[in-house]
């Protein structure tokens, strides 16, 4: 008779051995979708990966839907059948990658020892792979869900999920929880809070004259580009965690000119969405220094934030607490970067981040994961959709 959760030590420890020995398959599905290269920005080799893993997760009985993007790779809504009267779980995952076409030819997929190394084998394909085998498991062992699952897959995350945040919001706003495969923090450590992303830019206007003859005629934008960035500098908080960053700057025309124009990038991050707030409202509030300039902010924050939250803490200590029936022990940390965890935890969805294979080096050249982590992470995935 089927049981619709393991709850007890044998049980799942029998989970743990059956994903002991898939773990070469785990191996070899990670294989295939690396040897998809899939960077953001090219819709033809994004769809190619798209198709794969659609084929791959009909052939498992699941309900596939591909939604159509024509503003990048397709996405992908994969439903896992369950009780209709509950609330859907939802497991987020993207496929796209920060990696170039033809990255594969220098940086093949290959296997030192434990180590397995790729491009995108960390950020994120394995633990695209930890929720197929997860999901296999639990169908082998005759375990039911207690609830429907809906896996997402999308295909922009790298660059700010600007085509899948509507979807993904949607989609969580219908869920009970929401579980994110981004890798965990060294060590192993889940995820349960991100700082808020903000990009900005600043616009100088100024007035261009001659440098030599008439400079006094002149209003000086990288003058003022000067006075700027100190201002912006200023509005950091090291007690809150709150920084700004101008990563990029530019303007005037030649050397001889007194520049007109002058433009900065700014990168603004916080904990908490008073923080994201002050520091939005301080960035369009700037007042020039020079008489005459005029400034042009524009901008926002792309990424709420994360904010550890007493549903995040619960969810945690769920995870936590089924971790230690197959002896792993799980830690909790927050993090500075973004996911798409920023936008499901800001619509008030329990949500758990940093579940996705152990590793490191994403988005360089070292990038790899510690596949002796298959058969646990998969294990700890299973047992918190059996659970919640």
């Amino acid at each position: 008779m089927a049981k619709t959760k393991v709850n007890d030590t044998m049980q799942a420890s029998e989970l743990l051995s059956y994903l002991e020995a898939q773990k070469g398959a785990m191996i070899e599905a990670t294989r295939a979708l690396v040897e998809y290269e899939s960077p953001s920005t090219d819709k033809a080799l994004l769809d190619a990966l798209a198709n794969f893993m659609a084929d791959r997760f009909a052939h498992m009985g699941a309900a596939v839907d591909l939604i159509d993007n024509p503003k990048g790779g397709n996405n992908l809504r994969i439903s896992f059948a369950g009780p209709s009267e509950q609330k859907p779980g939802l497991i987020l995952c993207h496929y796209d990658t920060v990696w170039a076409a033809g990255t594969l030819a220098r940086m093949p997929f290959k296997i030192e020892g434990d180590k397995v190394y790729g491009p995108g084998v960390f950020d994120m394909k394995a633990s695209i792979v930890l929720v197929e085998y997860a999901i296999r498991a639990l169908a082998e062992l005759q375990q039911k869900l207690p609830r429907p699952i809906t896996l997402l897959l999308t295909s922009d995350e790298e660059t700010g999920s600007l085509n899948s945040r509507a979807l993904i919001e949607e989609q969580a706003k219908k869920s009970a929880y929401v579980l994110v495969l981004e890798p965990p923090i060294t060590g192993g450590a889940l995820k349960t809070g991100r700082k808020g992303i903000g990009r900005f830019t600043l616009e100088i206007e100024g007035r261009a004259s001659h440098a030599g003859t008439e400079p006094e005629k002149g209003l000086s934008a990288i003058e003022e580009m000067a006075h700027q960035i100190l201002a912006l500098h200023a509005l950091r908080d090291k007690e809150k965690g709150s920084t700004v960053n101008v990563g990029v700057v530019s303007g005037g025309t030649r050397p001889n000119v007194v520049a007109a124009r002058a433009h900065l990038d700014i990168d603004v991050r916080a904990w908490t969405l008073s923080e994201a707030e002050r520091l939005t409202n301080a960035i369009k509030q700037l007042k020039p220094v020079t008489p005459g300039i005029v400034l042009h902010p524009a901008g926002g924050f792309n990424r709420p934030p994360m904010e550890r939250s007493e549903s995040i803490v619960k969810l945690y200590e769920r995870a936590r607490n089924l971790g230690r029936q197959i002896g792993l022990e799980l830690g909790e940390g927050q993090t500075g970067g973004g996911s798409d965890a920023n936008f499901t935890a800001a619509l008030g969805v329990p949500t758990l981040d940093g579940l996705g294979m152990p590793g490191a080096g994403a988005h360089a050249d070292h990038e790899h994961i510690d596949s002796e982590h298959f058969p646990s992470r998969a294990a700890l995935l299973a047992l918190l959709l059996l659970d919640l």
